[in-house]
């Protein structure tokens, strides 16, 4: 079988010397602090395991294909719309379309393997983006979700060091649910020993969907009696479903809610008090690194090679080399921040809100 990363390489190698007689110079990206020479042409294929999300399309792409075509690479991408199935025919597809290496966002870690030890035993670098996928060849990008669980938990546990607590995991098929619920753990887990905090409803969302969670946490309520003082949701889409549960009984606002991601209605609702935090993963920064780093590695530097990596121990035991960016909570108090990194506008952020009780709204 044709080692691709050493085609790859050869033709860089053959490349400078044909660009160095010429006089012209090769492209240039910058991988974490470190300049990496790229070869024209270089094809970064990525699987989007639903494009219809709005953080993959507004945030997260931008910046990743901006950092490709920024070393002379070309993107090309595929959306499996949260199929599995799908999912493996797009990165054969990919492959099939010349990609010298793989980001994918996988719609299940451990369906999608088979299909990325295909790739990786071709010799195309795969890089594992926001989600985890068990294997050890592969690159691990992604923020750090346990800690993104810790802030969670930390937030809502300072408004309600007490009562009954419902946890709103994400999708079970997703092993950030369970580093997220982790973290959330780590922090908690010493007051419901106590007795402090009861855990009094516990469940996965299906594909993360807001409909889902909303329904589940409107059993939680049934089943409690509408007993419930906090909401550790896992992020800002189930935390919206959870809300619209809380609003029908008239306690939105009054119990404390998680989230993560720092969607646009999620900001919203932390400035209009309905949701106490939510975990701000800047998806630009996570994108542009994904973007540098596949570019690198299609040019032939090594895993181990690449520049701000730590390892990483894997549920199933796995080193993996990895990429973990540092989230920020933001909460009513810390708004500001988001406004100036011009994340969203302030009239997003202030709409329908009270002039006065948010300092960013005026």
């Amino acid at each position: 079988m044709i080692n691709r990363k050493l085609v790859a390489v050869l033709a860089i190698a053959m490349l400078a010397v044909v660009l160095a007689a010429c006089g012209d110079d090769a492209a240039t990206t910058t991988t974490g602090g470190a300049t990496t020479t790229a070869a024209q042409g270089m094809i970064i294929g990525v699987s989007w395991n639903n494009y219809n999300e709005e953080r993959w399309a507004k945030w997260d792409e931008p910046d990743m294909k901006a950092a490709i075509e920024a070393a002379g690479g070309t993107y090309i991408s595929t959306d499996a719309g949260s199929s599995e199935a799908k999912q493996a025919t797009d990165v054969e597809q990919l492959i099939a379309q010349g990609a010298d290496a793989l980001i994918i966002l996988a719609q299940n870690g451990t369906a999608i393997l088979p299909s990325v030890q295909a790739a990786l035993d071709e010799g195309i670098p795969v890089i594992a983006y926001d989600r985890l996928i068990e294997d050890a060849r592969a690159l691990y990008i992604t923020f750090d979700n346990v800690e993104v669980g810790r802030m969670q938990a930390r937030a809502v546990f300072a408004v309600a060091p007490t009562g009954n607590y419902v946890f709103i995991k994400g999708n079970s098929a997703d092993a950030n649910a369970d580093f997220l619920f982790e973290g959330q753990m780590e922090v908690l887990q010493a007051a419901i020993d106590s007795g402090a905090i009861v855990n009094v409803g516990e469940s996965y969302t299906d594909n993360w969907l807001p409909s889902v969670a909303q329904t589940n946490m409107e059993q939680f309520l049934t089943q409690n009696n509408n007993d419930v003082q906090a909401v550790v949701a896992s992020n800002d889409g189930t935390a919206g479903g959870v809300i619209t549960a809380l609003a029908a009984q008239g306690l939105a606002g009054i119990v404390p809610v998680s989230g993560q991601d720092g969607d646009a209605a999620a900001l919203n609702r932390v400035a209009l008090g309905t949701q106490t935090v939510s975990v701000w993963k800047d998806a630009r920064e996570l994108g542009k690194a994904a973007g540098e780093a596949a570019v690198a590695l299609a040019s032939g530097t090594a895993l181990g090679d690449l520049p701000g990596t730590v390892m990483f121990t894997s549920p199933g035991g796995n080193q993996m080399v990895s990429i973990l960016l540092t989230p920020v909570p933001i909460t009513k108090d810390n708004l500001q921040l988001v406004i100036d990194a011009t994340w969203i506008t302030v009239e997003t952020l202030c709409q329908g809100v009270t002039a006065g009780t948010v300092d960013v709204c005026g």
